[in-house]
C-alpha cells in the first residue's frame, strides 16, 4: 500500500471520482453530451453519444483555453463558489430545449454548437464576450434554438444564435439593482440559479428584476494582495439574519417588441423561490418569510393576472423542491412533505388532490423524468434504505412503485424517456462509480461512459469503512460509517461531522472511502467515526426537525452517543477524542468542545459560523426563527456565548475572503477567547474562500491538520 502524502490528500478530483459531470440529452433525445476530462484532471472536454447510432462517445474539440481560477473575472469566480465548480475547461453545456444547439460559454464569449445530431459538430457559430461592454452572464438558448438571451451589466440582452443580430430587452440597471440575475441567497441557499425562463414557445421571457440597494455593503479586504486601493477589497451586499432581504419583481418580455410588463404578484417580504412556465401561463411559487407557507401562482402574461392554484403550510418548514412538473389536461405534479416524508401526487387545474402516487416512511429525493407518452413517473428516492439511493417509476394513474436500478448502492441518473434510456453513475463503498447508459425498459447496459481508471484507487488500497449503528438514549437510531485503524486495545478517535441540514456523509457510496484525510488518519494509528446526527437529510421531516431553534444541541448529544458506542465497544480511548469539521461542521466542532469538554478533547474548526446573527436570511432564519424574536435560542445556540466553556485544544481555520462565512466570525470568536483566557491556534488562508481551492493551500493545511490532531492525541 502506498503512503496517502499530503498531495494526495489535497488532489481534486478525489481518488476514484475523475467522473463525467453534467450529462444532457437534446435534440429530441437523440443526443447525450457529457463534460469529461481524457487525464483525469480538472481539464473537462465536451463529449456526446448518439444513443443507438454511436458506439462510443466522442470528443466535441472546442478551444478552451487554459485558465487558473485566478485569471477569471470575479463574477465568474463568485458563480463557480456558489455551484462549487472546481472543474476547467469547458464548465457547462445547455441544449435549447426544442431543437439540435447546444450552448458553451467559454471565457472568450458563447459558442452555439449545431449539426450534432447529425454529426456535423464541426459547425458553430460564435458571439464575443464583449469585455470591454461587461461579461455575458447567465446565458440560455431559446427553446427553439435561434436566440441567446444573457445578461450584461444587469440587463437583460437577447442576440440571434447566429450572430447576425443582438440588442439590449431592458434599460433600468443600476449599482445593486438588476434585471435576469439570481442574488446570493437564491444562489447558495434555495437552489435557483436562474432568474429568467423562456416561454415554451420562444416569444417571451419571464425574469426577475432584484433590488438590493438597501442592503449596506459588506467589504472584504484582500489582506494577501499585492493589489492597493479598490482593487485590494470586493463588495457584497449580503443579508444578515433579521434584516432586511433583496425586493423582487416578477415581470414579462416580448422578445419581439422588447416591451416588459410586471405581473400582479406582490412579493413583499417572502421569496420568490422557483418560477417557471406551464404551457402560456407563467407560474411561481412564493414562500412565507418564515418558510412554512408555500402559495403556487399561475399568471397571463398579456393582462398580468393571476391566480392562486395551491398553498401549502408547514411546522417547523416547507422543504423546497423542483418536482412541479404541468400535466396534459391542466393536471400538475406535484410532490409535499405533509406526511413526514416527501412523496408524489397529482393535483387538478384547481389545485385539489387527485391522487398520491407514493406514500411510506421514506422519501422521494427529486422526480428524474416525467413521460406523458407512457403516463410513467421516473424518481429517486430512499424506498430501499436511506443509506441507498435508486431510480424507481410510477404509473401516473397510480399504482405499483417499480425498482429499475439493481446493483445496491448510490445511484446518480439522467432519464431520457423519449429515446428510453438513462444514464447510471453507481458506485458504493466498495465500489468506484461506474457510469452506464442502460435502457430504462430492463435496465441492461448499452455503453459503457466510465469505468474506474485512476491508478491511485489499487496504489493505495483503500479499505471502505464500515457500516454500524448508534442507539441514542431516547432510542434512535443513527447511521454511521467507522474507519478501523490498526492494532489492539483502544485507540484515539477523531470524530469527522458536519451535522447540518441537507446533507447526508453516512450513503452507501464511494466518496466517504475516498476521504484521503480520514484514510490517513487511520493509517497513523486512529480510528475515525462518522455519524449523521438529527437535522441531516434523507430521513424524513420528523428527524430533521429537531434542530429548530435549538441549533448545536440535539447534534452534540448525538455525537456523544457516537463516541459512546466506539468507548463500550472497546475501540476508542475515552480520554483521546478529537473532531474535526467544516463550516456547519466547524461550527459543531466548536459546540462539541464548548458542550462535552469531559469528551472531545480537541477539535479543528474550519470556517465555523460562530453566531448565527452572523449568517445569512434564508438559511438562518428557516431553522432559528429572527433573531428579534427568538433571541433566547440565538443565544443558546451561539458558541461566542460559551466560548469560556471551551476547554479542549482548538486549532481555527479559515480563509481571509471567505464571502459565505465570514472570516469574521472566526474573528469574533479569538476576541471572546482571550476574554476567556482559553488557548487556541489560528490558520488563515489570505487569498480562500469558503473552501480552499488552490492545491498548496490544501495540501499545506491538511499537514497542519493532521498533525495538530496527532499531537493533540497522542498518535502516529
Amino acid at each position: 500500500m502506498a503512503e496517502i502524502t499530503l498531495e494526495e490528500i489535497a488532489k481534486l478530483p478525489p481518488v476514484g471520482l475523475d467522473l463525467p459531470v453534467q450529462f444532457a440529452f437534446g435534440d429530441g433525445g437523440r443526443s447525450l453530451t457529457f463534460l469529461y476530462s481524457k487525464d483525469g484532471g480538472l481539464e473537462r472536454s465536451l463529449f456526446l453519444l448518439r444513443p443507438g447510432l454511436d458506439e462510443s462517445p466522442a470528443e466535441v474539440v472546442l478551444a478552451a483555453p487554459r485558465l487558473e481560477e485566478g485569471g477569471l473575472s470575479l463574477e465568474e469566480q463568485l458563480r463557480r463558489e456558489r455551484a462549487r465548480e472546481t472543474g476547467l475547461g469547458i464548465t457547462s453545456a445547455r441544449w435549447a430545449e426544442k431543437a439540435d444547439a447546444l450552448l458553451v460559454p467559454l471565457p472568450d464569449g458563447l459558442h452555439v454548437v449545431t449539426g450534432l445530431a447529425e454529426g456535423a459538430a464541426s459547425a458553430r457559430t460564435f458571439l464575443a464576450a464583449g469585455r470591454e461592454e461587461g461579461e455575458a452572464m447567465a446565458p440560455q438558448l431559446s427553446p427553439d434554438g435561434t436566440m441567446v438571451a444573457f445578461v450584461r451589466g444587469g440587463d437583460l440582452h437577447l442576440a440571434a444564435a447566429d450572430g447576425s443580430w443582438s440588442r439590449q430587452l431592458t434599460d433600468t440597471a443600476a449599482e445593486g439593482f438588476s434585471n435576469g440575475l439570481s442574488d446570493y441567497v437564491a444562489q447558495e441557499e434555495m437552489g435557483r440559479d436562474d432568474a429568467f425562463w423562456w416561454s415554451p414557445d420562444s416569444s417571451q421571457i419571464a425574469y426577475i428584476e432584484t433590488d438590493e440597494r438597501h442592503i449596506p455593503l459588506y467589504r472584504i479586504v484582500h489582506q494577501g494582495s499585492e493589489a492597493t486601493g479598490e482593487a485590494a477589497e470586493e463588495c457584497h451586499r449580503y443579508p444578515f439574519a433579521g434584516k432586511e432581504n433583496v425586493r423582487v419583481r416578477l415581470l414579462v418580455v416580448s422578445v419581439g417588441e422588447g416591451r416588459s410588463r410586471p405581473l400582479a404578484l406582490e412579493v413583499g417580504d417572502r421569496y420568490l423561490v422557483r418560477v417557471g412556465w406551464m404551457g402560456e401561463r407563467v407560474v411561481a411559487q412564493v414562500m412565507s418569510r418564515d418558510q412554512q407557507h408555500l402559495e403556487l401562482h399561475a399568471f397571463d402574461p398579456a393582462s398580468g393576472q393571476g391566480e392562486l392554484l395551491h398553498q401549502e403550510r408547514l411546522s417547523p418548514w416547507i422543504d423546497l423542491h423542483d418536482d412541479f412538473r404541468p400535466l396534459p389536461g391542466g393536471e400538475w405534479l406535484w410532490s409535499s412533505e405533509q406526511s413526514g416524508f416527501r412523496h408524489l401526487e397529482v393535483r387538478g387545474r384547481d389545485g385539489s388532490l387527485s391522487r398520491r402516487l407514493t406514500e411510506g416512511e421514506w422519501q422521494v429525493d427529486a422526480v428524474a423524468a416525467l413521460d406523458e407518452q407512457a403516463g410513467v413517473v421516473y424518481f429517486t428516492g430512499t424506498k430501499d434504505g436511506a443509506r441507498q439511493r435508486h431510480l424507481y417509476s410510477v404509473p401516473l394513474a397510480g399504482g405499483e412503485v417499480r425498482r429499475l436500478t439493481e446493483e445496491a448502492g448510490t445511484h446518480l441518473v439522467t432519464v431520457e424517456p423519449r429515446a428510453g434510456v438513462y444514464v447510471d453513475r453507481h458506485g458504493s463503498l466498495g465500489s468506484p462509480p461506474a457510469v452506464r447508459l442502460r435502457a430504462l425498459s430492463d435496465s441492461s447496459v448499452l455503453a459503457v461512459l466510465h469505468s474506474p481508471r485512476d491508478p491511485r484507487i489499487s496504489s493505495l488500497a483503500l479499505a471502505p469503512p464500515e457500516m454500524i449503528q448508534v442507539e441514542t438514549g431516547d432510542g434512535t437510531t443513527l447511521d454511521g460509517l467507522f474507519f478501523r485503524a490498526e492494532g489492539d486495545g483502544p485507540r484515539p478517535l477523531v470524530v469527522y461531522l458536519y451535522g447540518g441540514p441537507h446533507v447526508q456523509l453516512t450513503a452507501d457510496d464511494w466518496g466517504p472511502t475516498a476521504w484521503l484525510r480520514a484514510q490517513a488518519l487511520r493509517a497513523a494509528g486512529m480510528h475515525v467515526l462518522t455519524v449523521d446526527n438529527r437535522g441531516s437529510r434523507r430521513r424524513g421531516l420528523g428527524f430533521e426537525a429537531p434542530i429548530w431553534h435549538a441549533m448545536g444541541e440535539i447534534e452534540v448529544a448525538d455525537q456523544v452517543a457516537g463516541v459512546r458506542w466506539a468507548v463500550e465497544a472497546g475501540l476508542a480511548d475515552k480520554e483521546r477524542v478529537g473532531v474535526y469539521g467544516w463550516s456547519y461542521g466547524g461550527y459543531m466542532t466548536l459546540r462539541c468542545l464548548a458542550l462535552a469538554p469531559e469528551v472531545f478533547r480537541a477539535g479543528v474548526a474550519g470556517a465555523p459560523v460562530t453566531d448565527w446573527d452572523g449568517y445569512d436570511t434564508f438559511y438562518t432564519e428557516r431553522y432559528m426563527g429572527r433573531p428579534e424574536s427568538e433571541q433566547e435560542a440565538y443565544r443558546s445556540s451561539s458558541v461566542l456565548a460559551r466560548a469560556g466553556a471551551i476547554e479542549g485544544q482548538l486549532l481555527l481555520v479559515h480563509g481571509l475572503i471567505d464571502e459565505n462565512v465570514h472570516f469574521r466570525h472566526t474573528a469574533r470568536l479569538v476576541s471572546r477567547l482571550v476574554e476567556e483566557k482559553r488557548s487556541y491556534r489560528l490558520l488563515l488562508f489570505p487569498e480562500e474562500r469558503h473552501l480552499p481551492r488552490r492545491e498548496e493551500d490544501r495540501a499545506y493545511m491538511e499537514g497542519q491538520v493532521i498533525g495538530f490532531l496527532q499531537a493533540a492525541l497522542g498518535a502516529g
